[in-house]
């Protein structure tokens, strides 16, 4: 099938959707919320489509201006100057169409649940790992997403063993999905007396919100324990048995939470954890396939590949996918995180494009 021929579908399907959405009492149909959906994700594909089109049909009319005998000179000039003008825009309008038609992943709208966790390095790693999880909460304070703390598993000094978060808000997946893997660190730890650079890891991890209708989880499948809730240094957080461990056997994964008092809404965000993990899984699985034929490593979710490093001495942040590398370090530290999500995001578009060829 042609581009022209994909493109005479959306708008045909753009053009019955809006049809069946005038009819009288569609709002009572089963099928409204889907079709309604459906319509708004095509407008933007239909009004690129326009776009292009209406270029390509003023570049038609414009070589039309120019082989006319009877334009004069100035005219023939001013029609040759703007046609060179749209036909440079058009590879661009071309471009934009079909990253618009490529396959959403289903999970870029959801909310998202972040794991970030410390790896070799010692308390440096906990430290780094502490570092990368304000950095997020940064990046989400600045797009208007909301950052709620889910799970934080102190070093005692500062760093974090393990800290889990739930973001919220518009597209927060699609943004964040390229940032699971291994986050390495070159710097001089605070505690270093001989100023020699250390090398230290940690690890994230960006699993899509799952909802109760996503995964349906069994409750003789879960074994729920409970225990009291332990701080840094092992001092009591608390004095009763409120901290919640859920493990869910058919799939071995284990949960644990202990930051609140209540024993009812530690068990509330563990399985809120756990669905995450489980739809996660479901979907790397679904996605196997497709992540196997794919030409870049960009969103892979593969947790063992070295992603990034962040250099210290030298102000420096390289994403090793992409080969791109900034000196803004401090910004980058401080939630700037654009600059790279935009990257990784238009090599993962490129990559799919030269795979539906």
């Amino acid at each position: 099938m042609s581009l022209d021929q994909k493109l005479d579908g959306v708008v045909a399907r753009y053009a019955e959707l809006e049809s069946r959405l005038a009819e009288k009492d569609i709002a009572r149909s089963p099928d409204f919320i889907r079709l309604s959906k459906e319509y708004s994700d095509l407008g933007p594909v239909v009004r690129a489509i326009g776009e292009l089109r209406d270029a390509r049909s003023e570049i038609d009319d414009l070589i039309s201006l120019v082989g006319d005998p009877e334009v004069d000179d100035e005219m023939r000039a001013l029609a040759k100057a703007e046609g060179a003008e749209l036909a440079q825009r058009l590879p661009s309008l071309e471009h934009n169409v079909k990253v618009l038609l490529l396959p959403r992943d289903a999970a870029d709208e959801r909310n998202a649940i972040l794991e970030v966790r410390a790896g070799t390095g010692g308390e440096e790693a906990g430290l780094f790992a502490a570092d990368l999880f304000r950095m997020y909460q940064r990046y989400a304070e600045g797009r208007g997403w909301t950052f709620e703390e889910m799970h934080l598993s102190e070093t005692g000094i500062g760093g974090y063993k393990e800290a889990i978060a739930s973001v919220s808000g518009r597209g927060v997946f699609a943004r964040l999905k390229f940032e699971s893997g291994v986050h390495r660190v070159q710097r001089v730890p605070s505690t270093e007396s001989s100023g020699r650079i250390h090398t230290s890891a940690a690890t994230v991890a960006v699993l899509p919100e799952a909802a109760e209708v996503d995964i349906a989880v069994e409750t003789k499948d879960l074994r729920i324990d409970t225990y009291r809730a332990q701080g840094a240094g092992g001092q009591h957080v608390n004095t009763t048995d409120s901290a919640i461990r859920i493990t869910h056997m058919p799939s071995g994964i284990v949960v644990t939470c202990q930051d609140e008092k209540s024993q009812h809404k530690n068990k509330a965000k563990a399985m809120k954890i756990l669905r995450a993990r489980l739809y996660e899984a479901e979907h790397e699985r679904q996605n196997a396939e497709m992540a196997a034929n794919r030409k870049s490593q960009v969103g892979s979710g593969d947790r063992s590949q070295r992603i990034r490093t962040y250099n210290f001495p030298q102000g420096r942040v390289t994403d090793h996918r992409i080969g791109l590398t900034l000196h803004k370090l401090e910004d980058v530290i401080a939630g700037e995180l654009d600059e790279i999500v935009d990257a990784l995001t238009a090599e993962d578009q490129a990559a799919r494009l030269a795979e539906v060829g």
